[in-house]
Formats: C-alpha cells, structure tokens, sequence
C-alpha cells in the first residue's frame, strides 16, 4: 500500500496537494495543543481585538510553517516529513517553555491576555527567529 502512495507522490501536483494537506493538519494540531499551554484562549483573544496575543499566534503560525518549509524540499518521505515537522514543532514548544522561564519578572501568558504588546512583538520575534534555526539545523 505505501509502495502506491509514493509512487503517487512522485508527481508533483499531488505532491503538492499532499504536503499542503498534512501542513494545515499539523497546524491546526500544533496550534491545539498552544492552546492547551497558554492560560488564555487564543482565539477568544484575537475575537475581542487582543493585539498581543494576534502577535504571539501569528508567531507561532509562522514558526510552524517555517519549520515546514525547511523541511519539505529535504525529505523524500512525507513520513519522514510529518517526524521531522513534529520534531521541530517539540523543538518550538520547548522554546515557548524558555522564553517563559527566561522572564522572571513577569509572566508571558499574564502580559500577552492584558494585551502587553511589547511581550507579544518580543514573543512572536521569538517565534519566528528560533523556527529558522530549527529549520535550518532538521535539514
């Protein structure tokens, strides 16, 4: 059965399509469970206009999908892709955990739910700059 998939990966529309579907699939996964971490919820944040938090999220988006983008052209496998992506997205999750341990002198979850915008710039900055090195050091 596998042996079927990827010889219908080999072309490179369903390639494509593929690689896409299971990218928003672990987005939405990984997005979950930075859910489940934070003490605040996301999206009812982003819903009553928390810049903050859009800040931090979209950080997290972006590390996500970068991770994803250093990733993909470096594994013939999607299996092997969805690991590595899976990997490197622990890999971000235990940077939110430093960053956090990192600010003794105030809470990161407590700072970006009042809508503390320099948290959330320093916090999606954080994000966004450790998914390149995770990226580039997976690949």
């Amino acid at each position: 059965m596998w042996e079927h998939l990827d010889e219908w990966l080999q072309n490179p529309f369903i390639s494509t399509a593929a690689y896409f579907s299971v990218a928003v699939l672990l987005l939405i996964i990984f997005l979950a469970i930075f859910e489940m971490v934070t003490k605040y919820k996301d999206w009812h944040e982003i819903k009553r206009g928390n810049v903050a938090v859009a800040m931090a999220t979209g950080g997290k988006i972006f590390g996500i999908c970068n991770i994803f983008r250093f990733i993909i052209p470096n594994f013939e496998s999607l299996y092997d892709a969805i690991i590595w992506c899976s990997y490197g997205y622990a890999l971000l999750l235990v940077a939110y955990y430093a960053f956090e341990f990192l600010t003794p002198v105030f809470k990161i979850d407590d700072e970006l739910r009042s809508d503390n915008r320099a948290v959330g710039l320093l916090s999606m900055i954080v994000s966004v700059s450790l998914s390149y090195v995770i990226g580039a050091s997976i690949t």
